[in-house]
């Protein structure tokens, strides 16, 4: 586990949790007919990028370097989740 994820439970994390929760409540017994963890990786993601995106004015490589990953990566996902 990287240093950044060992951190007090802050509200993001809540929300998560909440939302997995919910969505096994909302089973009611059933299985998971996706993959519970791609689900919500790209739940979160698409609205990730788009803030960030937002934040850094638009601006690609700052918008990398906010996040932490390569520029490559960031429009590969951008391309992936249709932001422009």
């Amino acid at each position: 586990m990287s240093d950044e994820c060992v951190i007090n439970e802050n509200d993001i994390a809540k929300y998560v949790r909440k939302a997995v929760n919910d969505y096994f409540k909302d089973l009611d017994g059933e299985e998971p007919s996706v993959a519970i963890y791609n689900m919500v990786i790209c739940c979160v993601e698409k609205p990730l990028i788009e803030t960030v995106l937002s934040f850094a004015g638009g601006n690609q490589t700052r918008t990398a370097e906010l996040l932490g990953i390569n520029r490559n990566t960031l429009r590969k996902k951008m391309q992936d989740h249709q932001i422009k």
